[in-house]
């Protein structure tokens, strides 16, 4: 039996006025490894997702590690059975999550950090607004008992849905999660700049969570979005039931695979009336040239992930 693959997600809010020059030396890190995924650096930080062997993810936090900068860096593992990455990129952002609004210091005025059990307190809790700071196709797979969806389509949404939906009273208690902890970690910081005085945020995001929380003890419902080929993660961190409609990158679920408007690689419920007969065919003409690729045991390297 092979050995699973691991999937470590990572991040880390830190001062990195020389990330450019970063770039090279860890994308070389990556492949000398034979890890794949995708990272992002900007100058406030790294961001990403990676998989590869044990001794590869190993290697490869090691040499992060190695800078001062990046000590103290965590990531959160899950298992696949194969590589759900088809190849190694390092990306050079503006910011490691987008947000669109300039001068955010998650390292000075990120919310307070809660963990599992303490979380569970806080969705009991009457007076606590629980917000999903995710985007709408993620919240859908699975999100909190009671948490609110802004129904957003982007993170840099979220600060207009936050001015327009929790009004000025700017002494609300408000908690906050998401996929790994980042987009909370900034948007608890932007908020607590903007005034907001009692704002929390669920450390380590729902992935830490399903790995601290027994399934007996959760207050966390369906599946969770995950940015690479697995799509979905269930409760125990494994593939989930999910898969990706490359028509329009949207997560389906088995019974939508089922409907009249599902055609493999083409189109889903979701996106059948928004392209054409001629977008159509040319997603028809991908989808064989993916199978032709795959017939030939080759990676074909055409479709891209939707981002965070």
């Amino acid at each position: 039996m092979s050995e699973p693959i691991i999937v470590a997600a990572l991040y880390k809010f830190v001062s990195l006025p020389d990330f450019h020059e970063l770039r090279e030396p860890l994308l070389a890190a990556c492949v000398r490894n034979d890890v794949k995924g995708t990272l992002l650096l900007a100058e406030e930080g790294i961001n990403g997702t990676i998989a590869g062997s044990r001794e590869g993810i190993d290697a490869v936090l090691a040499w992060l590690k190695s800078d001062a900068r990046l000590a103290d860096l965590r990531h959160k593992e899950s298992q696949d059975a194969q590589q759900p990455f088809l190849r190694m990129k390092v990306k050079l952002k503006k910011e490691i999550v987008t947000m669109g609004i300039t001068g955010v210091d998650p390292v000075a005025h990120a919310g307070h950090r809660v963990r599992g059990a303490e979380w569970n307190a806080l969705l009991a809790d009457p007076d606590v607004v629980v917000v999903d700071t995710r985007n709408d196709y993620e919240v859908a797979l699975g999100t909190f008992k009671g948490a609110i969806n802004p129904n957003t389509d982007s993170f840099r949404e979220f600060p207009e849905w936050v001015e327009q939906n929790l009004g000025a009273d700017k002494s609300k208690k408000v908690a906050m999660f998401c996929t790994g902890g980042i987009r909370c970690e900034k948007a608890s910081a932007w908020m607590r700049s903007a005034g907001y005085n009692e704002v929390y945020q669920l450390d380590g995001g729902i992935l830490d969570y399903l790995a601290q929380v027994p399934e007996p003890e959760t207050a966390w419902e369906g599946e969770c979005f995950v940015f690479d080929n697995r799509v979905s993660v269930d409760h125990d961190l494994q593939a989930g039931s999910y898969q990706l409609c490359h028509g329009c990158r949207r997560p389906i679920d088995p019974g939508a695979m089922k409907m009249p408007q599902y055609e493999a690689g083409v189109s889903c419920h979701q996106c059948f009336d928004e392209t054409s007969d001629e977008d159509k065919a040319r997603f028809r003409e991908r989808q064989k040239q993916i199978q032709l690729a795959k017939a030939r045991n080759e990676a074909h390297l055409g479709s891209a992930r939707p981002e965070s």
